[in-house]
Formats: structure tokens, sequence, C-alpha cells
């Protein structure tokens, strides 16, 4: 019986392929203009987001993302120098941005924004991969900030106290003790984990902030993310948002997270640059509107987590250059924080440190996390220390008459306990029980304690 013969077509259908093979062919661009930071390259089909490399002649591969595009045109930042490239060259997609491997040995590790470490400790390992893009929290979702957070600092705790998943500004200018500040609730707070962002800081600053202000005691429970002010924009905008990441990987673990992040000033200046250099021009004192929708995407993802579960409690350091609380960028961020702790030239001068002004300071959530008592002893001390430093020069001139007013004559008797208050050594440690003690201390009959505690 014959059989009849199979058509080409037929007989090539009736063959399984060994492999299945779906490759999709990846389009490459040229470098056409490099201006500034920008780099503008054609012939790329890529998203805003997507990562990729530009290749020298000399085989030096410089890493870029896409931050815009017009026309045909892809707007690319580098993430490194960019010495040595030239008209022509190529420029390869590598794909989405990716995220970081974490586990148990991220504590006491220092990161850079790519997430590779800086301390020599070798390769970071983990079973956990952590994407760079967390799903958004509900805000019904997110528990009410209900309980104090102790950061060891006794004017913070017992006049500005700070509650679990509260979001705070540190106001400061430049020498005033804010890096110090920070290092001392590292080491106090009760937080179980510790995550710091140093954004465009000075490169001596970063090593020193690390072994000298951190030291072993703090890097026990930290993980350090640092972009000094020589590494490009991105890069600096990559380690805001890393440190943000590696708070809410905790947090979602059920940890209570302190952030500190200095600074949020220079995360806004990255943007800044990025943003004028694609372009978009200028709004509010050479700050593009991008800057200002920037701050609170960053900000938001701090914060409570569901009830029961973790929270993220975060400062950002605010640099107030000439001392000036009406800069755009503080004045953005106190409309977006939880409150704000200021810190004083004028104190700092005078040799009290932290130099926290108590006047200028304020903790929103302080009235739901605290009792009555506690809220008007909070009270009456910045009142008595308002009717001094309004009465100040009569009294330093002794023009003012003992006796002309109760609570004047309060605040002149009190004066020095109230300073002695703020006042705190660098490696002293004061519980948010003592703090509380120790304010009702302050503001005792017959007081005859010098430091209130």
């Amino acid at each position: 019986m014959n059989t009849p013969r199979k058509t080409l077509a037929e007989r090539l259908a009736g063959y399984q392929p060994a492999a299945s093979v779906a490759i999709e062919p990846v389009a490459e661009g040229r470098l056409i203009r490099s201006v500034g930071l920008t780099l503008e390259a054609t012939g790329l089909n890529v998203s805003v987001g997507h990562q990729c490399e530009i290749l020298s002649e000399d085989g030096r591969r410089v890493e870029a993302e896409v931050v815009g595009f017009a026309n045909d045109k892809v707007f690319l930042m580098p993430i490194c120098r960019i010495e040595g490239l030239k008209p022509g060259a190529r420029v390869v997609p590598i794909g989405e941005n990716q995220g970081l491997r974490v586990g148990p040995g991220l504590i006491g590790r220092v990161l850079n924004g790519l997430g590779q470490p800086l301390d020599g400790k070798g390769p970071l390992s983990g079973e956990d991969f952590l994407s760079n893009s967390p799903p958004t929290i509900n805000p019904l979702g997110r528990h009410p900030i209900s309980e104090p957070l102790d950061v060891g600092i006794r004017v913070i705790n017992g006049l500005i106290t700070v509650g679990r998943g509260q979001r705070l500004g540190l106001f400061a200018g430049s020498g005033v003790g804010k890096s110090v500040l920070m290092g001392m609730m590292t080491r106090f707070t009760t937080a179980d984990i510790v995550v710091v962002g140093l954004i465009g800081e000075r490169g001596r600053e970063v090593k020193e902030f690390i072994d000298h202000i951190l030291g072993e005691a703090g890097m026990r429970r930290a993980v350090v993310v640092a972009s000094p002010a020589d590494d490009a924009p991105l890069m600096r905008l990559r380690a805001s948002q890393l440190s943000s990441r590696i708070a809410e990987y905790y947090r979602d673990q059920g940890k209570n997270v302190l952030l500190l992040m200095d600074s949020l000033t220079r995360f806004a200046q990255a943007q800044r640059e990025i943003s004028l250099a694609i372009g978009e021009p200028p709004a509010t004192k050479g700050y593009p509107p991008s800057v200002f929708a920037q701050i609170p995407q960053l900000v938001e993802r701090a914060g409570n987590a569901a009830e029961g579960e973790g929270s993220i409690t975060a400062f950002y350091t605010v640099l107030t250059e000439g001392d000036d609380l009406q800069d755009p960028i503080a004045d953005a961020a106190r409309a977006i924080l939880d409150g704000h702790v200021v810190l004083s030239r004028n104190l700092a001068e005078q040799g009290i440190y932290p130099a926290v002004d108590v006047e200028a300071s304020i903790s929103r959530a302080m009235p739901n996390i605290v009792d009555e008592q506690h809220l008007t002893q909070m009270q009456r001390f910045k009142q008595l220390l308002s009717v001094y430093q309004q009465n100040k020069d009569l009294i330093t001139i002794g023009a003012y008459s003992p006796g002309s007013d109760p609570d004047t004559d309060s605040a002149i008797e009190r004066q020095p306990f109230l300073r002695d208050y703020i006042k705190q050594g660098l490696q002293e440690s004061v519980p948010l029980s003592d703090s509380v003690s120790g304010l009702a201390k302050v503001l005792m009959p017959g007081l005859d304690n010098s430091n209130g505690q």
C-alpha cells in the first residue's frame, strides 16, 4: 500500500524545534550630542528609566539612564564620569534598573547609590531581592502615629517628642552640629534598625561620620548609603531612593526603622541639575517644578505600615543657606513634614549642644502621643524660654525690676536650668522616661538641680 507523499510544508510542520528561541533584536543607538550633564542619542526605542551603556573606542563602558526624550532624540544622564566619549559612540540598552540583593549581612555595611559596597568587606549576599519600585501604601491603610519613639536626646524626647512613623525636618545652617546630632540619635535610639543616607556631603565627612560619629556601636544596627558631592546627580538621586527602599524593606519585616537622610536639600539640588540639563524651565529661585513634585514622593515613602506591622520614623536634614528658613526647599519641606527641629547658630556659638531652638521647633504628632501633663509642661517650658528672650535686653542692662511680672521673675530664676536641660554630652544618652521626669523637675518650685535630671 502506497503512503501518500507529504508536501514540504507538512513535513516541516512535523518537526519539533529542539529549543524555543525567541530573541528580540536590540536596537542600538548612536551618541550625537553631549552638553553639560546631558547626553543625546538617536536610534533608541526605550522608555524613561531604562538603563543603557555607552561604549567608547577605548573599551570603556559608561552607564546612563534615560531621563527624557524629544521626537527621535533620547536624553540620557550618566551615572559616572564621561571622559573619553566621542560623537557616534554606540548606545546599547541593557534593561531596567536592577534591584538590590539583601539579607542579614546588609547590617553594618556601607553602600553607594547603586547598592555596591564601599567598605571593602566583599560583595553583598542575601536571599531576598529588593526591587526598586515598591508598592504604594494606601493612606487609609497606614496605622496612625500613636506611640513615641525614644531617640535618646533629652530636648527632643521632652519638648519635641517624636512618634513612631513620624517624618521630621532637621533645619540647620552649616557647622551647627546636625551631623553630630544624627550620630547621637543613631547610637541612642530604641529603633530596631537605623538607615543613614549621606547625600551630597563632602567625601571626607563620610568616613569621619562612620568612624567617629557612628562608631562601632552605631554600625551594629545601621546601614549607610553614601553618595558624596562629587558623584553625578543621578547617583545622588539613586542613593536617596535606595536609602528609603532599604528602610521600607525592614519596615515590611515588622521592624521599627529610624531613617536619617542628610540632606533633603542635596537631593533637591541633584534633581534640579537633571531637570535644568534636559530643558525644564526654572520656577522658584532656580528650582524647576519637578523638584517640588519629587520631594513629597520621597518623603511619603516613610511612615507607618498597617496596624501591628513596622514603621519608618524619618529625619530629613534641610540646609538653610545663610540661616534663611524661607528658602524654597525649606519652605516646601515644612509643608509636607510632620514637624521640624531647628538648630540655632546663636546657641552653637554659646557652646550649647545640641543647639536646638526650642521656640522655633515643633512636633505636630506630639499632642497625640504624650499625656496632658507632659504637654502642659512642654508648653510652660517654651513660655518661660520665650519670656526670658523677650526681656533679655532689659535683664542684661539691669533695667528690669524684680517683682514687676511673675512670669519674667520665674523665667529669670529658671533660665540656667532651662539652658542646662537643652545641653547634652556627646556620649550621654537620656531615655524618654528620664527626659520627661527631668522636664518636671526643671519646672518644679525650689529647684536645686543644675541639669534638670
